[in-house]
C-alpha cells in the first residue's frame, strides 16, 4: 500500500495515499467555497453600492406602479 506525507498542525504525518488525497480534497473544497463566498460578497457590495449611489433601488411594488400595472 502506498504511503504519502501530509502536514497536520505543523507536523508531517505519514498516511495512506487515499487518506492523503481525501485530506487535500477537503482543503481544496473549503478554499473553493471560501472563494465563492468572497466573490459573491464583492459582487453584492459593488452592485448594491452602485444602485444606492444612483438611487435606483426600488421594490417590486414600486416597479409595478411605475409600469402602470
Amino acid at each position: 500500500m502506498s504511503k504519502d506525507v501530509i502536514n497536520v498542525d505543523g507536523k508531517d504525518v505519514i498516511v495512506r495515499e487515499d487518506t492523503a488525497k481525501a485530506f487535500r480534497g477537503v482543503k481544496w473544497a473549503l478554499v473553493s467555497i471560501a472563494a465563492f463566498v468572497v466573490i459573491a460578497g464583492i459582487m453584492f457590495l459593488v452592485f448594491f453600492t452602485g444602485a444606492a449611489v444612483t438611487g435606483d433601488i426600488e421594490s417590486p411594488s414600486q416597479i409595478q406602479k411605475s409600469e402602470g400595472r
